[in-house]
């Protein structure tokens, strides 16, 4: 081998940068600790909202030594840039995708105009969107060209307003109008995209993620480590609407006319129940109490109103109260056209908003009556806010400072002169939620400042300063896609993940050793090297680890060892040719090249493709193969090399490639695999048919939220729980379709649920939340508050939900397109790279065969095994990656074949054959070596690896089973059998290339 070297130096640089580089982990992991004992020495767990308030007390605790020097060569902060970055699964946090609304962003650029036409294209729009792949932009245009008549784009109620003078004016074509929009929408996406970089940035996490997924308008978020996760839901998805409005005070006679009309006409269209008698007392209680004598005899009849409406207290500016569990009925009934036109014309436009509560106790919250016009528009919007930060006031209570520029001071001078006038309040509205309503006691207040007080937490302010600084979002943002991991099933999944890893390590080195003796030595040690280098370039990229990721680096372990293999079996057949032990070294690692490139490459070829249309965790997974493939290649290629030609160099040294248990292994076999190429048929079309019949007519799969979009729950109970007792609960609750699994421990289930899954919003999940905490109340320790639930996972208890998924429907036909897409674009990658290779289209036909066969079988194993394995079989995005997987690694196998079939022929030709049975023959300590190890890999990660890998993990265990065999019986044999008789019987002459 020449240039020793230059491979030696470029080796030992290389092991010592990724030293280097994972040396930044470990100065940040073991600071982290320091913070969090910190933390959990000052913060009780009995304090109320603890998990905010350690995050709050480690992030000052970094930040105050973040300068300072670790191991004399760096410094928290700089290590926090340049450590291996983990992910959700294994640090905890949120990942979203938001769906930024395109219907929102063409509404303001048509500045909300009331045109049948548009508002009716937007419709059609709406509903076609929910049925196609295209984008919202284009199926209005299309909707608006079906019915716009002689309607244009540029008329002055639609885009040739005001807001778009400079650049649409009335003599304009659709086809002139239609560019402009599409970059307005787009300026408009990359101002959303920038708001909430900005909004993130304050949020405090360390790597936050955030970029935009093509054209769609959907924006992906990972924040990982992010604990306080109601709160990171809210910063991502509130639109940061601000806005002042003037209150009508609660004297006005006009509400009480207006609330007995309402109320007689609510009887006649609504059917009220008779309210359940409360057993125990509460706030609200007190104050139904307080109302209970009116002057109307309520308690002899059914008031659709004045069950649930309370006055408010005389000292606000609110005009009723009511209880939280209310609000949605009360809104509904104050929505209804025929309520809204009883009221009397002084108050006709009224809005009504709701308080934002306060705290998690809280059972009413008040109900504020507030001035509007005819547009609904408010007095003062928040875009007249050029600052904003976090404060405390008069009471020393956390309240946002604001500042207003010269427009927004002078309205503000106007709103609170004519509040002080007519003696009410200022409701200070942000996201149609009322956070504050001062009056004005000393007259108009000039100057634009202001302040918006409360019952805020220091965190609360931070974000409604750093809202309102970033600015708000030109359209809503509504969650389409949710990951939620709590931290400590992340450290579980670092815990199994790491045992998994090193139980895989300590098999694959022995095995080796035991195996190939002194060889398997070197092998390992080239083995090692390899794994430091994976780490090394996954920190140098700034990629991110995940437990998928983790399970690529172990498979790694497994298939990296396929290369030595080859080689190792190649010098055995050059020394037993009679070779000296330096030839047969050069000829046995010159031989086994092109196989190990051929394997490696295909391999390689299906893991790019699936970093290409997977996603999140999926990605990783593909990260870490691809990495692990070429860095195998290097170790195996050339250090093995370099440590063989070492150690042969030595004097008195022998190397012989094998122990005394595996010295005559395999010696001798001479099978007739193409004899029995007929029963290999008949076996596989059995199995595929009983696959095909169960996918078809029988249970088929079951496919995950990936797929369908709903919600799922991964909860752990304090002890063990019945999954059938729980879905039967559930059932009632959600609706029929809710299903529950035991989730690894008998105590550990995964709920999930399709309830209300085209409704996107936090509201619904809360809602979900709400109805999950009360009928799992039973199962959980007394006193278990919903916070903790919901929160699971945050103390060494673990109780409650760990994880949470949620996938809307839109996002779940696009994961499905993909899979495909990625399954399709495999196989014909794949095919023609067979084809390039092997100049015959025979061979890409036969491996392409073995691959759908392979697929059939491991489709048809989870068809019929679904529901009888006591772990997880969903179909998601995970098992395509398997599948791909499974392609790359029954195409490895096939390829080695191959290839060893490409070089026998150009020796001795065909011979009826004979010699394509020799070539399989002489492959098969090889074949069946790699297959051994790779599924002793796999297993340690089926057994030791945690939960959600076990599924994954199955599907490549039947995956490398059957690719094995097909590699053998499958994809040679119709390859064979796909050639000419003149050909195969050696007839016609045909040329071989290498």
């Amino acid at each position: 081998m020449q240039n020793k070297g230059l491979i030696k130096l470029f080796a030992l640089l290389f092991g010592l940068v990724s030293i280097y580089q994972l040396s930044y982990t470990f100065v940040t992991s073991k600071v982290e600790k320091e913070a969090n004992k910190f933390a959990v020495s000052r913060i009780s767990e009995s304090e109320e909202g603890y998990v905010a308030k350690r995050e709050v007390a480690a992030a000052s605790y970094l930040d105050s030594i973040g300068s300072d020097p670790v191991f004399g060569y760096t410094n928290y902060n700089e290590a926090k840039k340049k450590e291996l970055n983990k992910g959700l699964d294994l640090k905890g946090g949120i990942n979203v995708t938001l769906q930024i609304s395109i219907k929102d962003i063409l509404k303001g650029l048509a500045n909300n105009t009331k045109s049948p036409v548009f508002n009716k294209a937007l419709a059609d729009a709406d509903a076609a969107s929910k049925n196609s792949d295209d984008t919202y932009i284009d199926l209005f245009f299309e909707a608006f060209d079906k019915i716009k008549g002689e309607t244009k784009l540029a008329s002055p109620d639609i885009f040739a307003n005001k807001g778009l003078s400079d650049e649409i004016n009335f003599q304009m074509s659709d086809d002139e109008v239609k560019p402009i929009i599409h970059r307005k929408i787009d300026e408009s996406i990359v101002s959303a995209f920038e708001v909430l970089r900005e909004r993130i940035d304050g949020f405090g996490v360390t790597q936050p993620n955030i970029q935009r997924e093509g054209n769609s308008g959907r924006i992906l978020v990972e924040l990982p480590g992010a604990r306080d996760i109601a709160r990171a839901q809210d910063l991502l998805s509130s639109t940061a609407q601000l806005e002042f409005w003037e209150t009508y005070k609660q004297s006005n006679t006009s509400f009480s006319t207006f609330l007995i009309q309402a109320n007689e006409k609510l009887k006649t269209i609504v059917e009220v129940k008779q309210p359940e008698q409360i057993k125990e007392e509460s706030e609200l209680d007190s104050l139904l109490s307080d109302v209970s004598a009116d002057s109307l005899d309520l308690a002899t009849q059914v008031n659709p109103l004045y069950e649930l409406l309370i006055p408010a207290n005389p000292g606000s500016n609110a005009m009723f109260r009511a209880a939280i569990k209310d609000t949605a009925t009360i809104g509904s009934y104050l929505r209804m056209p025929e309520i809204r036109r009883l009221l009397p014309a002084d108050i006709q436009f009224t809005k009504f908003v709701w308080e934002r509560p306060s705290a998690e106790e809280t059972e009413v919250i008040d109900l504020y009556a507030l001035k509007s016009n005819r547009d609904g528009t408010p007095r003062i919007s928040g875009d007249v806010v050029s600052d904003a930060r976090a404060d405390f006031d008069q009471f020393s209570k956390p309240a946002v400072s604001m500042t207003m520029n010269t427009k927004g001071a002078k309205e503000w001078e106007k709103l609170t002169g004519d509040a002080y006038t007519n003696q009410t309040g200022i409701a200070i509205v942000l996201d149609n939620k009322v956070y504050t309503a001062p009056g004005v006691s000393s007259g108009p207040i000039s100057g634009g400042r202001s302040e918006i007080t409360g019952d805020f937490t220091v965190n609360e302010t931070k974000d409604i300063s750093n809202v309102l600084r970033a600015g708000k979002l030109p359209a809503s943002a509504e969650i389409i896609q949710s990951e939620i991991v709590g931290p400590s099933l992340g450290q579980e999944a670092i815990d199994s993940g790491f045992m998994s890893f090193l139980i895989a390590f300590v098999i694959v080195l022995l095995w080796m050793i035991g195996y190939y003796g002194k060889a398997g030595v070197f092998a390992d040690i080239a083995l090692m090297l390899n794994i430091l280098l994976i780490f090394g370039v996954l920190t140098s990229l700034n990629a991110v680890l995940t437990l998928p990721g983790i399970a690529g680096i172990v498979l790694t372990l497994g298939m990296s060892v396929d290369a030595n293999v080859l080689i190792f079996e190649r010098i055995k057949e050059e020394l037993a040719k009679g070779k000296g032990k330096s030839q047969a070294v050069a000829d046995g690692f010159g031989n086994a090249l092109s196989s190990i490139l051929d394997a490696n490459i295909t391999t390689g070829l299906t893991a790019i493709i699936l970093f290409i249309f997977g996603s999140g965790p999926i990605k990783g997974f593909a990260t870490t193969l691809i990495i692990g493939i070429v860095t195998s290649l290097f170790t195996a290629i050339f250090i093995t090399r370099l440590l063989i030609d070492w150690y042969i160099s030595g004097k008195g040294r022998s190397l012989d490639f094998s122990t005394g248990i595996t010295k005559n292994l395999f010696k001798g076999i001479n099978v007739d695999f193409l004899a029995k190429r007929k029963i290999a048929y008949v076996i596989s079309g059995i199995l595929i048919a009983i696959g095909l019949f169960s996918l078809l007519a029988g249970p088929g799969l079951q496919k995950g939220v990936d797929f369908i979009g709903g919600r799922s729950y991964t909860v752990r109970f304090e002890h063990p729980v019945n999954p059938s007792e729980i879905t039967s609960e559930l059932n009632t609750v959600f609706g029929s379709g809710t299903n529950v699994k035991t989730y690894g421990e008998s105590n550990q289930v995964k709920i999930t649920t399709p309830y209300k899954v085209d409704v996107e919003g936090i509201e619904v999940d809360t809602e979900i939340q709400d109805k999950l905490y009360a009928s799992l109340q039973k199962y959980l320790p007394d006193g278990f508050s919903k916070e903790a639930f919901v929160l699971g996972g945050v103390d060494e208890e673990a109780v409650g939900i760990l994880a949470s998924v949620k996938v809307g429907p839109t996002i779940a036909d696009d994961i499905q397109k993909n899979a495909f897409l990625a399954i399709l674009g495999s196989l014909l990658v794949v095919f023609l790279y067979i084809l390039i290779r092997f100049r015959r289209w025979q061979f890409s036909l036969g491996a392409v065969t073995a691959v759908f066969h392979d697929v059939l079988i491991v489709l048809g194993v989870f068809s019929i095994l679904g529901k009888l394995m006591p772990f997880s079989m969903e179909i998601d995005q995970a098992f395509i990656a398997a599948i791909l997987t499974v392609i790359g690694y029954s195409l490895n196998d096939t390829v080695v074949v191959f290839d060893r079939i490409r070089e026998t022929l150009a020796e001795r030709g065909w011979k009826g054959g004979s010699n394509i049975n020799y070539a399989i023959n002489s492959t098969l300590s090889r074949t069946l070596n790699t297959s051994l190890t790779t599924l002793v890999v796999l297993l340690a990660i089926f057994i030791f690896g945690g939960e959600s890998l076990r599924g994954f993990m199955f599907a490549m265990i039947v995956g490398v089973v059957v690719g094995t065999y097909s590699s053998v019986f499958i994809a040679t044999p119709v390859m064979f059998d796909a050639l000419s008789k003149k050909v195969t019987s050696g007839e016609a002459e045909v040329k071989i290339e290498e």
